[in-house]
């Protein structure tokens, strides 16, 4: 499936500019989904990420979302909504998957909860899309996340967005993106069995 066909089928119904909800997990991905989003949304970024169990971690991330967007301008002002920070909610779904690989039915069910949220929250502020930067990733599964943000907005009134952001050179371009504005680039998803993973090849 052709994800950002379909994103750019939508973005061409657009009779005017929109608002839309996007789930962040970092500065570095949000980078190129603003671009590309920037002229015909009004952006609202929802940082909202409970399988980064490392409390300081999560800060960090925060953080740097909120330096990189006062420095980084799109034709519209970005705003943020903060979620709550809910690492219990991560490890109960993780339960009996603590040793999927990364990319396993772990990672599904993480996608589906964050997913799940920022739906909530556009739902409750009346955004008409939502959407989120995890399609940037090359480590993350584009299919799985599409599948998700289709089937929990079938209900609803909030349109999820379809996309693939690391089409057109997405990814190299975040790291450019990371380099302009010297970013903080976290070597692991955030989850404590990621960065066990990565640890164990680093050994």
């Amino acid at each position: 499936m052709n994800y950002d066909l379909l994103m750019q089928k939508e973005i061409d119904k657009l009779d005017d500019v929109s608002e839309i909800l996007l789930h962040t997990c970092c500065a570095p991905c949000s980078s190129t989904c603003l671009k590309r989003l920037g002229d015909n949304f009004k952006i609202t970024i929802f940082y909202y990420n409970p399988n980064i169990t490392d409390e300081k971690e999560y800060q960090k991330r925060l953080e740097e979302i909120k330096r990189f967007t006062c420095e980084f301008k799109v034709k519209y002002p970005i705003s943020i909504i903060e979620g709550k920070y809910e690492p219990k909610k991560f490890i109960e779904i993780s339960k009996g998957l603590e040793n999927e690989p990364e990319r396993g039915r772990r990672c599904y069910k993480c996608y589906k909860l964050r997913l799940k949220e920022t739906l909530k929250v556009a739902e409750e502020n009346n955004f008409p899309y939502f959407t989120t930067t995890l399609t940037l990733s090359p480590f993350k599964n584009v299919d799985w996340l599409n599948e998700i943000g289709e089937n929990i907005s079938k209900n609803s009134n909030v349109k999820f967005l379809n996309s693939d952001f690391k089409k057109h050179n997405g990814y190299k371009e975040s790291i450019d993106y990371s380099k302009k504005y010297n970013l903080y680039r976290q070597d692991y998803c955030g989850c404590i069995y990621s960065k066990l993973e990565k640890d164990k090849h680093q050994k």
